[in-house]
């Protein structure tokens, strides 16, 4: 093996992922682990996939992604940002998490350096091993009862090594939410010391304080600034298992997307595409379902497991997981572990979204609250019966 480089060999599983393989195999567990809601993808989206596979979209496409989807792209992000993004700007690789790969490879190499505002998806960190480079973690704080970014820390993790900074926001798993103001300040930042931006935007539209979307650098950063920003369809649609994204690159790169996307996934698959465009046109309303149905799930996550003794919980402002911090003897991996043997409730230790979250679980609560409701009882549960 030891011809095999050590970036690859050295990958372990994440700390969502050893669960639920544990999970799979116990029947009625409920699965708390992953970012997905328990809905159906829409049959209005099933049904456009449905028909582009009858009329025979299953060959060869432009691997920067079909025009209609790349058309409705734009037509959606200009009308929610109040922007004219330039169409050649617009990359449809296939997943989010291929888009944040790529992304990184076009700005670090091995040996850079690339700042993680942490607590953090525990890919982009894989991502980043996989590379060579050297993530910098910065860690939100807690200033008055919620996840705040102190940008003094950021300017501070820059050194000449640094490339490129990844930033997911809404965040996963916290649900902070980067505000305008300090995009404006990081991306000023990004200009003074030459490093690029990666913006993970796939919660973009999951939101608790009334607004249709959160703060982007779309509205912001100019064409020819080094910022990449990620979206996808997963989780304003449920639309998880589709494997469908993109990616706003920096003015002058179609050729380069062009051939980057046809020797990483050759594209998107083409019928799935045009599921993605009925979603972008007639997702609305879905949509504002589904997160009224999160919002209720959040005040009973607050209620049920924020209330509890052993439990310090800051209330997610966008997003659908809860990341509370635990008292325990143990590690988050065993209580996780012991939760679902016990309950058959699967939750996602805490330890796997980077340094200082030892003592804390993640919990997706995106299902129905008729599922959700019992599985928290029973986390509460637990929490009350074992002092671990």
């Amino acid at each position: 093996m030891a011809i095999i480089r050590p970036e690859i060999t050295d990958l372990e599983l994440s700390g969502i992922t050893r669960i639920a393989l544990e999970g799979f195999s116990i029947p009625d567990t409920v699965p708390l682990w992953f970012g997905e809601s328990d809905l159906d993808t829409p049959d209005f989206i099933n049904q456009a996939a449905k028909d582009a596979l009858d009329r025979g979209m299953t060959k060869y496409n432009y691997a920067r992604g079909h025009m209609p989807l790349r058309d409705a792209l734009k037509t959606y992000l200009d009308k929610l940002y109040a922007i004219d993004l330039d169409p050649d700007r617009i990359t449809v690789p296939g997943s989010t998490m291929l888009s944040v790969y790529m992304s990184m490879m076009a700005l670090v190499e091995k040996g850079d350096e690339i700042i993680m505002i942490s607590p953090f998806w525990p890919n982009a960190l894989s991502a980043v091993q996989m590379i060579g480079a050297t993530a910098v973690d910065v860690r939100l704080e807690e200033q008055d009862g919620q996840w705040f970014l102190d940008m003094e820390k950021i300017k501070s993790a820059v050194t000449p090594k640094t490339k490129a900074i990844y930033i997911n926001t809404p965040s996963n798993p916290t649900g902070w939410v980067m505000s305008g103001e300090q995009q404006k300040e990081m991306l000023a930042l990004s200009r003074q010391k030459g490093f690029g931006i990666i913006s993970d935007e796939v919660y973009h539209r999951n939101l608790y304080d009334g607004s249709t979307v959160a703060p982007s650098f779309m509205e912001i950063a100019s064409d020819e600034d080094p910022v990449f920003i990620v979206n996808g369809f997963s989780k304003a649609w449920a639309m998880t298992g589709w494997r469908l994204g993109w990616m706003i690159t920096p003015a002058g790169m179609a050729d380069q997307m062009a051939v980057f996307s046809e020797c990483m996934n050759t594209g998107a698959t083409a019928f799935i595409q045009y599921g993605g465009v009925a979603a972008l046109e007639e997702g609305e309303d879905f949509l504002a379902r589904f997160n009224a149905r999160c919002m209720q799930n959040r005040e009973m996550v607050m209620d049920i497991i924020g209330g509890h003794s052993r439990v310090h919980l800051l209330e997610p402002k966008g997003a659908f997981y809860a990341f509370p911090k635990v008292e325990m003897k143990s590690s988050g991996l065993d209580l996780a572990r012991g939760i679902l043997h016990s309950e058959h409730v699967g939750v996602a230790a805490g330890y796997t979204f980077g340094p200082g979250n030892e003592n804390y679980l993640r919990l997706c609560y995106a299902i129905s609250p008729e599922r959700l409701e019992p599985a928290l009882r029973k986390i509460a549960n637990y929490l009350d019966r074992n002092d671990i």
